[in-house]
């Protein structure tokens, strides 16, 4: 394929205003946060739906729309932990509730119109309860400071470091998957996706290990010698590296059974919102449940 200046400018500029625009909404505060991921999450539904509809050919009425996403926005603030508090007022305590109660009440509304839908499109447009809002949800409850002990020892990390360690992770996995794929790529990974190999997933996946693992290890310089600290960093990294790979080969999948090539438009030359966060949907609960099992 002929190199396209305009082409590369385009993606080029759409890269850079998104890792900005992600870089602020981590970084910045709670509430930066906290209003990416909303953002995100009702971008990831809106094309999810659309997608849907695609498959199944058919329509659903805006109210079923609204309160899918609604309801799935109320799941997703049940995740927030003491970070989200104004003068002791919570999110998932006072917000939570009625959130979900409004979005029921439209998604009943738009199931008595008169759009037909089948029982199997309703019921793929329910998953997106499991695949999207408790994806969010689960992100919004990893942020906070991660505090851990081990033998009478303390490490203290950022709120911010964890999400920027997954999300890095992916990027990097993403990266040199296809770097290495592109030099020494011979085995199809998967008919799903067949410009991915064996030989870039597992080059990508190593890489992205060593990578995150020695890079938040050493962020924290007191706990650099600590085994416990370097492993949990170099086990985050794989668990987001090998689903996240997963994560990507699935949302190709929903694609390729709409008959599009991207989920969306909203980043020029770079797709939609599942086309950039596809990974992270299906990393991000594994990861949870990861922290879960350590924290017992």
């Amino acid at each position: 394929m002929a190199f396209n200046i305009q082409t590369f400018r385009t993606r080029a500029l759409t890269a850079a205003i998104f890792v900005v625009v992600m870089l602020t909404g981590l970084l910045w505060n709670n509430w930066s946060f906290l209003i990416l991921f909303s953002i995100i999450h009702f971008g990831c539904w809106w094309e999810y739906l659309k997608l849907i509809e695609k498959i199944h050919s058919i329509k659903f009425h805006p109210y079923i729309k609204m309160g899918l996403m609604v309801m799935g926005y109320g799941m997703m603030l049940w995740f927030c932990n003491n970070s989200f508090q104004v003068s002791g007022y919570g999110f998932k305590e006072n917000i939570s509730l009625p959130v979900s109660a409004a979005g029921f009440a439209l998604l009943l509304t738009g199931i008595f119109q008169k759009n037909s839908f089948t029982i199997k499109s309703f019921g793929f447009a329910v998953l997106g309860l499991i695949y999207i809002s408790l994806c969010w949800g689960f992100m919004l409850d990893i942020y906070g400071e991660i505090i851990v002990v081990e033998n009478n020892n303390t490490y203290t990390f950022e709120s911010w470091i964890l999400p920027i360690a997954i999300i890095i992770s992916i990027w990097i996995n993403d990266t040199m998957a296809y770097m290495v794929g592109s030099f020494i790529g011979k085995t199809p990974l998967s008919k799903i996706s067949p410009k991915k190999t064996w030989e870039g997933t597992l080059g990508g996946i190593i890489l992205a290990i060593i990578v995150v693992g020695f890079l938040f290890a050493s962020i924290n310089s007191y706990a650099k010698a600590n085994i416990i600290i370097v492993g949990f960093w170099f086990f985050i990294a794989a668990i987001a590296a090998i689903t996240g790979t997963i994560g990507d080969l699935l949302e190709s999948k929903i694609k390729r059974l709409a008959g599009v090539k991207d989920s969306g438009a909203i980043m020029p030359g770079h797709g939609g919102f599942l086309d950039r966060f596809d990974s992270l949907l299906l990393a991000i609960p594994f990861i949870w449940i990861f922290l879960q099992l350590i924290m017992l």
